[in-house]
């Protein structure tokens, strides 16, 4: 599985881009725009083809579910503390059936350990990120770990395979696609040197 972040602030021609992403077969966007409220979340949706908004995974306003047909809605690690650990109450009212559910770790042994069961869980950083200055990689090995883990930072052609080799079933791309000259081109040559690395 590929997973892309969306990039945390808007980029020119962003929606056309996303559309053009999900034609060549992106299946999961992680929509993550920390800077916009309720409201520019619900405009950026509705400006998405409706076909696609069963890929898209918000990261913030988890009740856009109840509004939009998406595939899901995934906790940043400090609100998978807050909310989660506090038993089932965080979702009532939201219209979970048949939707994902997914969270960020940064430790292997946190992820490893936690009583939660995600749909697939990103771990990071993988390798020194691409969008994050300073992020540095730590290459951890997962084959031990029994859950669907998708390696984030620093995910680009170079590093699929090892990325593979880690024990990991799915990437996670940001940098990689959008800090890019052309994302859509990117992402095709991503995509391809997965599904090279993993029918081997």
């Amino acid at each position: 599985m590929i997973v892309l972040i969306a990039p945390e602030k808007d980029i020119p021609n962003e929606i056309e881009i996303l559309q053009q992403l999900f034609k060549e077969g992106l299946d999961y966007y992680h929509f993550r725009k920390p800077d916009k409220n309720y409201e520019e979340h619900v405009v950026y949706l509705s400006q998405i083809d409706e076909k696609y908004h069963n890929r898209i995974v918000t990261h913030y306003f988890h009740e856009l579910i109840n509004e939009f047909n998406l595939k899901g809605i995934h906790f940043q690690e400090q609100k998978r503390i807050d909310a989660l650990e506090n038993g089932n109450e965080y979702f009532i009212g939201l219209n979970m059936i048949g939707k994902t559910m997914s969270s960020s770790f940064h430790e292997p042994s946190a992820l490893a350990n936690c009583d939660i069961e995600f749909d697939y869980h990103l771990l990071s950083p993988v390798f020194s990120s691409i969008s994050k200055k300073g992020y540095e990689g730590r290459g951890f090995d997962v084959n031990h770990i029994e859950k669907t883990i998708v390696g984030m930072g620093g995910i680009n052609t170079e590093t699929i395979q090892k990325t593979v080799e880690l024990g990991f079933q799915g990437i996670g791309v940001l940098g990689g696609v959008w800090n890019t000259e052309n994302p859509v081109e990117s992402f095709k040559n991503i995509k391809r040197h997965y599904e090279e690395c993993t029918t081997k």
